[in-house]
């Protein structure tokens, strides 16, 4: 992280929490039109090149299935207490929050159980969430400060 105090840990896991709720709430909201427009009468087909029925019902299932999706990492979440804390010369493992450079780029990553992909701003940094879903998960795992990862280098500079 950057010099001085990292985030804490309970707050970024608050953020992601709150942040994974509001997604929730608005997918769940657009699901439930999705599926009043797939079953609304006036949707129905006036003849048998119109497939807005259709269209509307596979949007409907598909809206479905994130919102299970969602609610399956937002239980993940309320049931996390916590995410351990990491020693500098620690391995990557599950919870970490690492610090990496890429091209001259440095990102903020935090491995987490679900959710990968959604970003957390916190104390300024933009932290990226990685689940065991991502290759870069998989690869960051074991590292330590200072090992870097194949082309082009990923250097790990910090673990907490």
């Amino acid at each position: 992280m950057q010099v001085g105090l990292p985030p804490m840990k309970s707050t970024l896991l608050e953020k992601i929490r709150i942040e994974l709720r509001a997604r929730l709430a608005r997918l769940a909201k657009a699901a439930q039109d999705a599926h009043a427009a797939a079953t609304d009468p006036g949707s129905k087909a006036e003849g048998k090149y119109d497939t807005r029925s259709l269209e509307a019902s596979y949007l409907a299932a598909g809206q479905a299935r994130q919102v299970d999706e969602l609610a399956e990492s937002l239980r993940i979440f309320e049931a996390l207490s916590a995410l351990p804390e990491f020693a500098m010369d620690d391995p990557i493992d599950a919870g970490a929050l690492v610090e990496v450079e890429l091209r001259g780029e440095t990102s903020h990553l935090l491995l987490v159980p679900a959710a990968g992909g959604l970003l957390i701003e916190e104390h300024g940094c933009e932290i990226t969430l990685l689940s065991p879903a991502s290759e870069l998960y998989r690869k960051l795992l074991g590292m330590v400060a200072g090992d870097s990862l194949g082309q082009p280098a990923l250097l790990v500079i910090e673990v907490s």
